[in-house]
């Protein structure tokens, strides 16, 4: 597994501060609909994501905590399946990292910026998406803020 490198303290925010938005989010997103009606615009929306950064089925299934046969029925239209807070939470904080960097870079590094090697603090040289999926949701949400960091957000 890879860490986190130094605190997840990061830029003053505690992980409390970064999740109790996504949970307001999350609480007032499933008083406005169905669960199934999330799953599927939070599903679409994740697999336009991993289409884009070109992710591999590994990769995909990996950084939504699905297995591979899982994500293979998740992005088909008529999926059924419930996707837990976890997963949910992970989808909507990778389509926040990818518009974060459509924000910040231009079209080309925009689209590459997740799947290359980065010498920043959080990745020690590795690619921000093994650093996610080998992090989990705490990493995940430590890219966000950090790209957020990044285009003065934070």
């Amino acid at each position: 597994m890879i860490k986190v490198q130094g605190s997840f303290d990061l830029y003053s925010k505690s992980i409390w501060t970064i999740l109790k938005p996504m949970e307001d989010a999350m609480y007032v997103a499933e008083k406005i609909r169905e669960p199934a009606q999330i799953n599927t615009v939070a599903l679409k929306a994740y697999a336009r994501v991993a289409d884009a950064w070109g992710l591999s089925l590994k990769e995909a299934a990996g950084l939504a905590d699905m297995s591979e046969s899982t994500w293979k029925r998740a992005k088909k239209p008529d999926f059924a399946g419930e996707l837990t807070k976890d997963q949910l939470l992970r989808l909507s904080a990778v389509i926040g990292i990818f518009k974060s960097l459509e924000l910040y870079f231009s079209e080309p590094l925009a689209k590459s910026w997740f799947t290359r090697p980065n010498k920043g603090p959080l990745f020690g040289g590795s690619r921000p998406v093994d650093t996610a999926i080998d992090g989990g949701l705490p990493q995940i949400l430590a890219v966000r803020t950090y790209l957020d960091a990044l285009r003065g957000g934070a």
